[in-house]
């Protein structure tokens, strides 16, 4: 994705005179904020788990290179394959390359803001492979033309108005605000994709280091749909999402899922430690871990910026931010907004 920074004020005063979007976006404050505000008074240890979060993360940041290797050692002794990119443009090219050489038509995604800031579908599209967004917020931005609004709500900004006329203008569907119906009707399109994809893609909330696993937390599903159905399965994740251990993983599961959501615990947490072994019954016949490092190494070699790299990606700061709540995401003109 090309930032547009240089159009925030013109963009900004588009939204704050839509009235339907502003009425949207007022929801996140009484939605998403509200509830983490109620997660974390509900959590007792709450103030001792973020900080165990953030000393956990510093530590992480600060022997990053050796982690990164301890990562990398026990993903290919689970038989998977890691790539180191440098750039956004060689996640990219590895990704492309890996799909032309398998013979891939067919990928279904699960929500990767990394794949946003590659273009990831933008170039799949350019050597003639489909890829199919799965998370129901995503799959409307998609089929909308559009980029996410939101890091955990990508169609936080669409009323289920627009979304009917959406899926009855683009995939042939009945009108009907029924958000019930509309998301079988999303279930229905989608179905058929995960069966037929020769390749899932997909983010990573965290990378356990000493036992190579890959951990994804989502509420609907797909995300497990996408590791397990495809034969081949390809997760690019950001270095800094990498952790110690399983025993910190419950840690920041615990911090993560509060923050975003305001759940005690998502319905999916999926963890996968390389491809189908001999006695599995299903999952992939293919790892592949793309750890993208794509301008990460400038902010850690950055005092001033270093401490950027412990976020979570939770979105608790725009939900609770006055200005990103009349603003909206797309007036920022990058990936992340704010």
């Amino acid at each position: 994705m090309k930032p547009v920074t240089k159009n925030f004020d013109m963009k900004s005063k588009e939204t704050l005179l839509d009235p339907q979007i502003q009425k949207n976006l007022a929801g996140l404050y009484g939605g998403f904020h509200s509830a983490r505000i109620k997660a974390s008074s509900d959590t007792a240890d709450w103030e001792e788990l973020q900080t165990k979060g953030r000393e956990i993360k510093k530590h992480v940041i600060n022997h990053l290179d050796q982690y990164l290797e301890l990562l990398e050692s026990n993903v290919i002794s689970s038989g998977g394959n890691v790539h180191f990119a440098e750039t956004a443009e060689d996640a990219t090219k590895y990704v492309i390359n890996l799909a032309r050489k398998k013979g891939v038509r067919t990928v279904v995604k699960s929500k990767s803001m990394l794949s946003e800031e590659m273009s990831l579908n933008e170039e799949l599209i350019k050597y003639g492979i489909d890829p199919y967004e799965t998370d129901l917020g995503e799959y409307i931005v998609q089929l909308a033309e559009e980029t996410p609004y939101h890091i955990i709500a990508p169609a936080i900004h669409k009323s289920r108005q627009e979304v009917s006329k959406l899926f009855a203008d683009k995939i042939g569907t009945n009108h009907t605000e029924s958000i019930e119906t509309l998301t079988l009707e999303a279930r229905d399109q989608l179905r058929d994709k995960f069966i037929q994809a020769d390749m899932g893609i997909t983010g990573g909330n965290f990378l356990v280091a000493e036992t190579g696993t890959l951990a994804l937390v989502s509420n609907e599903g797909n995300g497990r749909m996408c590791t397990s159905m495809p034969p081949i399965h390809v997760a690019i994740v950001g270095m800094e999402k990498i952790i110690p251990s399983m025993e910190d993983l419950g840690t920041f599961l615990r911090l993560l899922i509060r923050s975003a959501t305001g759940q005690w615990i998502s319905s999916y947490v999926t963890m996968v430690s390389g491809p189908r072994g001999s006695t599995d019954i299903d999952g992939p016949e293919e790892f592949h871990l793309v750890i993208v490092d794509n301008g990460r190494s400038k902010m850690l070699a950055d005092p001033h910026l270093r401490e950027a790299l412990y976020c979570l990606r939770c979105g608790a700061c725009l939900n609770a931010c006055p200005v990103y709540r009349k603003v909206g995401g797309h007036s920022y003109g990058w990936v992340y907004p704010g």
